[in-house]
């Protein structure tokens, strides 16, 4: 069996388990796809991993379908029925800064926080749930759906916005996505490093 068509295979099954997947703890940092010779492939392998913890509630809990952020591993509904607003930082007197300070309330499911505090704008609502590993690359890519970010400042965004990383330390009663911040940021790194390739 050739390179190529090995890595057409991982990039299936990794593509097929992304969902269910999404809170196993077997996830795999860049290192893992060396073995990858054809860039395209590996660099489409790379971001069905990243993906995978996309799809973590972590960051689903914010990039999910609907008019209002979720709550919990299970994604349940927003318990204060709080609604996105047109710049996503809630609407009328139920704005995410109410309750969503600098960082976390101390204590069990307390609320979260870290700075800027917020969903995606109306206009822009980056939904990711429901959506493939390559809906979600090619959507990551697009400035007409990414509030006109290019590659580079997506990076930046993943590696160094306090939003993002508040991620892995959510707080008390939450779970972390399973593949560590740095593995994470480096799968992206080299997911563009390798030609930012959209799996299909």
């Amino acid at each position: 069996m050739s390179s190529s068509v090995k890595a057409r295979l991982i990039i299936m099954v990794l593509a097929a388990t992304v969902g269910s997947l999404a809170g196993a703890e077997d996830l795999r940092g860049p290192e893992t796809f060396a073995s990858i010779t054809n860039q395209s492939e590996r660099s489409r392998a790379l971001f069905v991993e990243a993906g995978r913890v996309l799809q973590h509630p972590r960051c689903l809990n914010c990039h999910s379908t609907g008019d209002y952020p979720r709550q919990g591993d299970d994604g349940h509904i927003h318990t204060q029925n709080v609604r996105r607003g047109i710049a996503g930082v809630g609407k009328y007197g139920q704005k995410c800064s109410t309750c969503h300070q600098e960082q976390n309330v101390a204590g069990l499911n307390m609320p979260p926080g870290a700075p800027n505090w917020h969903l995606p704008p109306a206009n822009m609502p980056m939904i990711w749930e429901g959506r493939t590993p390559g809906q979600i690359c090619r959507q990551i890519k697009d400035p007409r759906q990414n509030n006109g970010k290019t590659v580079a400042q997506i990076i930046e965004h993943v590696t160094a916005d306090k939003l993002v990383l508040w991620g892995w330390q959510p707080g008390e009663g939450r779970s972390i996505p399973p593949l560590s911040h740095d593995e994470f940021a480096r799968n992206f790194q080299d997911w563009v490093r390798y030609g930012a390739a959209c799996p299909e």
